[in-house]
């Protein structure tokens, strides 16, 4: 009955109330950094459960609440017809049957959405469960605060997730609730605590003013900058890059591009092998939302199944652009943990040896491949395609006018946008008449005018500063990142539609070329090879693919059917230059002279430890500052710490309740308390002694009671409930 009780106190109810709101702060970063969907709808449940698991006490009564709820929810999402009529029923026995069947034979890729929520919402009903019972019968509140800060640490320094407010409002939150927490623990310690409406609002009321002013003065106080370099992407070159997820630092393909910017290492693993008769760009995706720091994308992928492999997404329309029937094959190499399928442009047709699923969403162009674990992907994958070549003076011709819906979409741009961006771009393309010039003219611009192509120290765009305006005015030197990324924005400041896209170029020929067909040769693509480049719209033309970065080649084939003075090239031929890495450059003139190289590593093995020699000190001064003042305050706190060792103690001690053992402690404790038993101290004229200073008779009581339990061979005259309520009395009154 006590423990019913303290659940619907005024107390335990704020205490549940903060310990939702700190779930809450777990679940809200599930939309950026996941795929999942209706986050308010599952919070909204979790808040239910945690409502029936704090008012109802009968079980059956919150199986079926909480039951009911869930069901409300898939049916909402999900079912189709009337709620528990027999059809959505009938649907809801298929779906378990097939997914059980695909979780029993390990075939998790085969899960639909429909068990996909069944099982989270399952997950959601069991933690406010748990939470419940930690938080009001255990009454343990502090370990979750500290999983909750690290949790939205973590997400803040390797995601995309902004979680600066969040841990302000866990703090404040975390606080509050602790405070609370400790008022229901002096009650179950028997400290004089009145649950009155007064007596609550006059412990509350310190703790919230206190956390107000404090977050207050954290939030608004004036900050120094950081006083020592990011260590994230330290410890990602350090670490090879492995287990840090999609983050900017990582050379690579990556889905999270959110936050663009900052310096990387360059990775040679192998993603997958292409035989094909040219270097290809491999494309993957696009994104269409430009935030001012990187691209997202303004609607959720919408995966359809390839019917027999056909590929209904293209970029162009096949009929109005010049095309040749290729083929191509792509193998995945074993270090590879890439999921997506990259096709080339004009793909037709996708096609396996082995049993697979294919998918893409014909909205980004991305496809993905689902194989069973026992299969893998060591097979190769054959893709058919139209190899394009695009007429320039078709493209010159085009319409200015776009459908509405390119336009809604491709010509999005933040209100931020700084207005030199824009200068810029009608600057660079005042004298060009057509499309197509204008966009030539933005393609060629990064090149004539001293733009580099460099991966180390790129900056990364303060707060308030935009990514595309800072390559283009003050840094002028980053990957193909700040190339295609400007170049899309300042088309789009002119009313051309362009979308950024993201993939991976050609590789290169593999010394060891197998037996293959004429004119086709082996590429090895690696993790260095992923890139990112630029399409734009050209109406009834469709996606045209232009290479901006300085040092690559755009592998599309233009040609010219008619003399003209501002004739691009006269020879199709000449414009299929091979793609120029100037990483690669480097890399090869480094090992035509090993002594250089040597010299070179030797002198960057210097930098690097100097720059890193330096934080290490750093840290050490942290380090000793920290362990002072935490000494300092454990001399401050000796007394709270030394109370909450004793009781700790007593805890474990009392659970057998020995007697024997539970008194000596309490004469120990007694000692330690300044109570000294002087020398021929009978233990009864003791007990009166310590009763007279307490102002109780406990201590007397106790000792008679410890005396029959000698004299009598373990026999007391009380029940163990009472003893135990009795030795605790006293405990804590000592303590106290």
């Amino acid at each position: 009955m006590r423990i019913a009780k303290e659940k619907k106190s005024i107390p335990s109810f704020f205490i549940m109330t903060a310990g939702f709101l700190l779930f809450w702060e777990w679940l809200r970063p599930l939309g950026q950094v996941t795929d999942t969907g209706h986050i308010p709808l599952l919070v909204l449940y979790a808040a239910l459960c945690f409502l029936v698991s704090f008012f109802i006490q009968n079980g059956l009564w919150k199986f079926i609440i909480k039951g009911l709820s869930l069901l409300f929810i898939l049916d909402y999402l999900f079912l189709p017809g009337i709620f528990l009529s027999s059809e959505s029923i009938q649907f809801i026995s298929q779906e378990l049957s097939y997914n059980l069947s695909a979780v029993w034979d390990s075939q998790w890729y085969l899960m639909t959405p429909f068990f996909r929520s069944l099982l989270f919402l399952m997950v959601l009903w069991l933690m406010s469960y748990l939470l419940h019972y930690w938080f009001l019968v255990a009454n343990k509140f502090f370990l979750f605060v500290v999983l909750t800060i690290m949790y939205l640490a973590v997400l803040d320094t390797f995601t995309s997730y902004e979680a600066e407010i969040a841990i302000v409002r866990t703090f404040a939150i975390s606080f509050i609730a602790l405070g609370l927490s400790r008022f229901m623990k002096f009650r179950e310690q028997g400290v004089e605590v009145e649950i009155q409406k007064y007596s609550i609002l006059k412990w509350i009321i310190p703790i919230i003013g206190g956390v107000l002013v404090t977050a207050s003065i954290g939030i608004f106080a004036p900050k120094l900058a950081p006083q020592w370099p990011d260590p994230v992407p330290f410890i990602q070159s350090q670490a090879n890059h492995v287990g840090f997820g999609n983050t900017v630092q990582k050379v690579g393909y990556g889905e999270n591009d959110s936050q663009l910017g900052g310096s990387f290492v360059q990775d040679d693993t192998a993603v997958f092998e292409a035989i094909s008769k040219e270097r290809l760009y491999w494309r993957i995706e696009s994104k269409d939302l430009y935030t001012g720091k990187g691209w997202e994308r303004s609607s959720s992928l919408d995966y359809n199944p390839l019917q027999s492999g056909a590929v209904q997404w293209q970029a162009f329309s096949t009929q109005a652009v010049d095309t040749t029937e290729e083929e191509a094959s792509v193998t995945y190499t074993k270090e590879s943990n890439l999921d997506k399928v990259p096709i080339p442009y004009g793909a037709t047709e996708v096609t396996t040896s082995y049993s697979a699923l294919l998918f893409q969403d014909l909205e980004s162009g991305m496809m993905e491949m689902e194989v069973s674990e026992q299969q893998g992907r060591s097979q190769p994958y054959t893709v058919q395609y139209e190899d394009p070549s695009f007429s320039i003076d078709q493209l010159k011709q085009v319409s200015d006018k776009d459908p509405s819906a390119i336009q809604n979409k491709y010509l999005q741009l933040p209100s931020s946008l700084p207005d030199r961006v824009r200068a810029l771009a009608q600057e660079i393309t005042t004298d060009k008449p057509t499309r197509y010039d204008k966009v030539k003219a933005i393609e060629r611009y990064f090149s004539q005018n001293g733009y580099t192509y460099q991966i180390e120290d790129v900056s990364i765009p303060e707060a308030g500063e935009d990514y595309v305006d800072q390559f283009l005015f003050e840094t002028m030197v980053g990957y193909c990142d700040n190339f295609s990324s400007s170049m899309v924005v300042m088309l789009r400041t002119l009313d051309i539609p362009a979308r950024w896209v993201k993939g991976f170029t050609g590789g290169e020929i593999k010394s060891n070329q197998p037996d293959l067909p004429n004119g086709y040769k082996l590429y090895e693509i690696t993790n260095n090879n992923a890139h990112s480049w630029v399409e734009v719209y050209f109406p009834n033309v469709g996606w045209v693919p232009f290479e901006p970065t300085s040092g690559f080649t755009n592998p599309t084939e233009f040609y010219q059917e008619t003399v003209a003075e501002d004739m691009d090239s006269t020879n199709p031929e000449e414009q299929r230059i091979e793609e120029t890495n100037p990483q690669q450059e480097q890399l090869e003139q480094q090992a035509t002279d090993p002594a250089d190289n040597e010299e070179d590593e030797s002198a960057l093995g210097s930098s690097r430890s100097s720059r890193i020699n330096m934080p290490i000190k750093v840290m050490i001064v942290i380090g000793v500052i920290l362990l002072v003042l935490l000494g300092g305050f454990s001399y401050w706190k000796r007394q709270e710490i030394r109370t909450w060792y004793l009781q700790k103690k007593w805890r474990k001690i009392s659970e057998q309740l020995d007697i024997e053992e539970c008194y000596h402690y309490l004469l120990k404790l007694l000692a330690k308390k300044g109570f000294n038993r002087n020398k021929g101290q009978t233990l009864r004229q003791y007990a009166k002694e310590v009763d007279e200073t307490i102002g109780k008779s406990d201590m007397y009581d106790l000792t008679l009671l410890y005396e029959q339990y000698l004299y009598r061979n373990g026999q007391v005259e009380v029940d163990s409930s009472t003893l135990r309520n009795l030795f605790q009395r006293i405990v804590h009154q000592i303590i106290a």
